[in-house]
């Protein structure tokens, strides 16, 4: 099977890394409760990281590390186009060489963290003003309700804040929160 090169920013791999290893975690949240037990919570998706070893032989190998090397010195993530792994925003984290270097023979090491910058974004609308709705499927109007989707270190205070919806509101369109201090990652509120 003939694999597409790996590609990071505008460096393109002569030839794909040896070996590489993709690692997937959940963020976790351990409450102790009574005679020695936990209760366990998700916290979503922690980061992905992609860890390889690749070689650079023949003429050239070690201009072929300095042009990687230059890549991984610029401060910014940029898109990572790996033969298996699905494209992704990333970090360049680490480049390590894993022997002396000779002018024809570099062996090194990678890893990249993939980012998600969606935070940056801001808010979406989901949903409009019902009465503003136009007509679908058959002519009925489609009513769409505005959901705000909690992310990581988020409160209902600050998404409050940052909808510009009342607090007290939110708590009245929202009463599947028991507790409106304890919402987590990835729980659907209500905006409307």
């Amino acid at each position: 099977m003939n694999l597409s090169p790996m590609r990071f920013k505008n460096y393109i791999w002569p030839h794909n890394p040896r070996v590489y290893e993709i690692g997937f975690a959940r963020k976790m949240a351990s409450q102790h409760v009574p005679f020695g037990r936990s209760v366990l919570s998700g916290l979503g998706m922690d980061h992905r990281v992609l860890r390889g070893e690749g070689e650079f032989v023949g003429e050239g190998a070690y201009r072929e590390f300095q042009k990687l090397a230059t890549v991984f010195y610029e401060e910014s993530p940029g898109i990572l186009v790996h033969p298996v792994w699905q494209t992704a925003n990333a970090w360049f984290v680490e480049l390590s060489v894993r022997q002396e270097p000779t002018e024809d023979y570099v062996r090194y090491g990678f890893t990249f963290w993939e980012c998600y910058d969606g935070y940056r974004r801001g808010l979406a609308e989901v949903g409009g003003d019902p009465a503003e709705a136009g007509n679908k499927s058959g002519g009925q109007a489609v009513e769409a309700a505005a959901e705000y989707t909690v992310l990581p270190g988020d409160t209902l205070y600050r998404i409050a804040r940052k909808t510009g919806v009342d607090l007290g509101r939110l708590a009245a369109l929202n009463p599947q929160i028991r507790n409106l201090n304890l919402i987590y990652p990835g729980d659907k509120i209500r905006l409307g």
